[in-house]
Order: structure tokens, then C-alpha cells, then sequence
């Protein structure tokens, strides 16, 4: 039998990338920018902070914070 191993939830200090395809089908997509830069795709993103169903993801980058729903993020593996 191969049980599937749970996936860990997203937390505070995790590192993270964003899902293109879970981003572009978003309503939150239709709301920003059409040409996203290739960083968030690429991540690492760490999570400072998470409410409800959003994070608060900071890159490796001198720009701002953002705010995006936890299901449009993945844990960031080397």
C-alpha cells in the first residue's frame, strides 16, 4: 500500500513560490497587473504572516510585501 504523505499547511517562515496556473484562473489576477515579474513564479517567498485564507509572502528583492490566498502558493523546494 502507498499511503500519500499529508502535505504540510503553509505557515509563518515558510518558503514559497506562486502556482501560475492557480494564479491566472484567480479573481485576484483580474485585479492586478496583467505581466507579473518571473521572481514570484521562481520564489523563494517567505511567508510573514497568515489570516485567514491570505499570506503575507516577502521576496529576496527590494520590493514590497504582498498579499496573496494561500492556495495560489507552493512550498518552495530546492
Amino acid at each position: 500500500m502507498t499511503d500519500s504523505i499529508p502535505k504540510k499547511p503553509l505557515k509563518k517562515g515558510s518558503l514559497v513560490f506562486v502556482d501560475r496556473e492557480n494564479y491566472i484562473k484567480s479573481i485576484e489576477a483580474l485585479a492586478s497587473d496583467d505581466d507579473l515579474p518571473n521572481y514570484v513564479f521562481e520564489g523563494p517567498g517567505e511567508i510573514l504572516s497568515v489570516k485567514e485564507e491570505y499570506a503575507q509572502v516577502r521576496w529576496r528583492r527590494p520590493v514590497p510585501d504582498v498579499w496573496l490566498k494561500l492556495d495560489q502558493l507552493k512550498e518552495y523546494t530546492q
